[in-house]
């Protein structure tokens, strides 16, 4: 016989418990963006008429690459959990659900593995 009150058996049900991650992590990739973004459209801005030998010595030199990939991950991630609460709050459908939200993560991964790929390449000259 359980003697909890129906309150005490409700609690921690129902929610798996993970929306203040999901929300603390977009905060987070969003705070990390801002000084990212700027940086970068500084960047993009002095590399102006720069020609592509030009713009692989600026990518390979300092901590641009280093950079470039946290730009990366966060741009990728940050989008990833915007594109998740837009389906979870308006597909109804649970496996119409589910299906976006593995196309979406896996996308991010591709997309972001290949962003990354690139800039490695730039950086250690593979043609």
């Amino acid at each position: 016989m359980d003697m909890r009150s129906p309150l005490g058996r409700a609690r921690g049900l129902g929610s798996s418990n993970d929306g203040f991650g999901h929300w603390w992590m977009q905060r987070l990739t969003g705070i990390a963006l801002l000084p990212l973004s700027l940086w970068f459209v500084y960047s993009a801005v002095q590399l102006t008429g720069a020609s592509h030998a030009e713009f692989v010595t600026w990518v390979g030199e300092h901590g641009n690459p280093v950079l470039l990939i946290l730009l990366v991950i966060t741009i990728y991630h940050h989008g990833q959990l915007g594109l998740q609460v837009v389906v979870e709050d308006y597909i109804h459908g649970e496996g119409p659900k589910i299906a976006l939200l593995i196309l979406i993560k896996f996308g991010a991964i591709f997309f972001g593995a290949s962003s990354i790929f690139a800039i490695l390449r730039l950086t250690f000259g593979g043609s």
